[in-house]
């Protein structure tokens, strides 16, 4: 369900911000509400989920992606839009800080780079049907049908949820929420990434970027000295020691920033350069999925014998070539040619995430995992953002901004579309040079990570790499 709908954005965001007649801002703000409104909630409810219970929260995380869904689905206006997505994403941070810890408690060691593998193998099928789906959709019925979808497949999945998942892990339940932490950290999350918004899309003046900086920086300082002082913390800073699970998340994050606006630039690729219909885009992306599909659970199974750091560091560096040949396309660049690029990024990408997650929840001790995925989670999530705030920024370097906003929303003429395809286009191609730079540079993190040490118990200071 969270594959499917991240996806029918994807596809569908031409059609949605023509029809709410969004401009280029909240046309990129459609796809990155969603991921804010999670990034903020997820180490709270990854605290709340060692304290009360993670199949409780996730759960009730279900059931208010699903009435965000609906929410959505009846927008009347984009901040309307906005809004609903973000709570949306709310209920996804709920889902998606638990999902990596239920599965982590619920399978030894040995097979929980498989476990995840085929978790990873679920949110692929969902994003591949969301891809042809959206398609489907958008060329008989309105689009607000792209998340009516989700309202029959949410309630059953909340209800399957509560009926199937039993906990695994005894909660903390006398331990006390740290609010003061909660506070302060979403003040630091909420002005970091209004500042670097404000920063990409030029909105006002440099004061108030300055301003946000600020109180970001003031707010993560306040955070970090509260959590130091607390015997329940928020954010259990001694993980952050550990540097196999350091290393992982830092990599995860710094891929997030190449990988978040991957598929919507190739999205507005082959539907705005090309000219190719919602559908036939949708149905063109799908061998990136099919060679993640293949490779996820077979990279989570030989990590589980030969260990994370070459397969995910390999893998690395697969999306890294494959993000460089993208920086060849042009509008005469042949589909065969593009299919060949979009299989090796999904082989990259497979290669990469199964490994990487394991390492990351293996490494930790058993009573952290909730708010160890949670931190993965927000680190994740942090990055993805910074990836659409990149290709605006980037963009407004080759196009003026009334110029993206046609383009973006096709609410220019065909003739003007067309007429500024080879400059996208070429616009694109830069970008993709930036994302290449950007994601070779997650391969030293995830060197440094270092190997697991079998055999020592996840309980201690240090576990989950080799001593320096």
């Amino acid at each position: 369900m969270s594959g499917l709908d991240s996806r029918i954005v994807v596809i569908g965001l031409p059609t949605v911000a023509a029809s709410l007649r969004a401009d280029a801002e909240q046309a990129i703000w459609f796809t990155q509400a969603y991921t804010i409104g999670s990034t903020v909630a997820l180490l709270f409810l990854g605290r709340v989920s060692d304290m009360y219970g993670r199949v409780k929260v996730y759960n009730v995380g279900f059931a208010v992606f699903t009435v965000g869904s609906l929410l959505t689905s009846l927008s009347p206006s984009p901040n309307f839009f906005i809004a609903s997505r973000i709570f949306q994403g709310l209920g996804s941070a709920a889902l998606f800080s638990n999902s990596a810890a239920i599965i982590t408690d619920a399978f030894p060691r040995g097979e929980l780079g498989t476990a995840l593998g085929i978790n990873s193998v679920a949110f692929r099928a969902g994003s591949m049907f969301g891809l042809t789906l959206s398609g489907l959709i958008l060329a008989v019925l309105d689009w607000r049908f792209l998340f009516y979808v989700n309202i029959p497949v949410g309630i059953f999945g909340t209800l399957w949820a509560h009926i199937r998942l039993h906990e695994q892990n005894q909660p903390e339940r006398r331990s006390p929420m740290d609010w003061p932490g909660f506070l302060t950290f979403t003040g630091f999350i909420t002005s970091l990434l209004l500042s670097l918004t404000t920063a990409a899309y030029g909105i006002g003046e440099s004061v108030l970027t300055a301003s946000l900086g600020f109180a970001s920086a003031a707010s993560l300082f306040v955070f970090v000295w509260i959590e130091r002082r607390r015997a329940a913390p928020l954010l259990d800073l001694s993980l952050l020691r550990i540097r196999e699970f350091t290393g992982a998340v830092t990599a995860q994050m710094i891929n997030s920033m190449a990988w978040g606006a991957f598929l919507l630039l190739i999205s507005l690729y082959l539907q705005l350069v090309k000219g190719f219909s919602p559908l036939q885009a949708g149905i063109s992306i799908v061998p990136f999925d099919l060679a993640m599909l293949f490779l996820a659970p077979l990279s989570g199974r030989l990590s589980d014998r030969y260990g994370a750091r070459p397969f995910a560091t390999a893998g690395l560096s697969v999306f890294s070539v494959s993000l460089l040949a993208m920086s060849t396309l042009a509008p005469g660049t042949p589909y065969p040619t593009l299919l060949v690029f979009l299989v090796l990024g999904g082989a990259g990408m497979g290669l990469f995430n199964s490994p990487n997650m394991s390492s990351a929840m293996g490494s930790v001790p058993v009573h952290r995992r909730g708010v160890a995925s949670g931190l993965r989670a927000t680190f994740f999530n942090i990055g993805f953002v910074l990836s659409f705030n990149i290709v605006i920024l980037v963009l407004t370097f080759y196009l003026p901004y009334g110029q993206i906003t046609q383009i973006i929303t096709s609410e220019g003429s065909l003739n003007t579309i067309a007429a500024n395809a080879p400059r996208f286009s070429g616009a694109l191609d830069n970008l993709f040079l930036v994302l290449t730079t950007i994601n070779t540079a997650a391969i030293v993190p995830s060197l440094l990570r270092g190997k697991r040490v079998e055999g020592v118990p996840p309980e201690g200071e240090g576990f989950g790499h080799e001593p320096d």
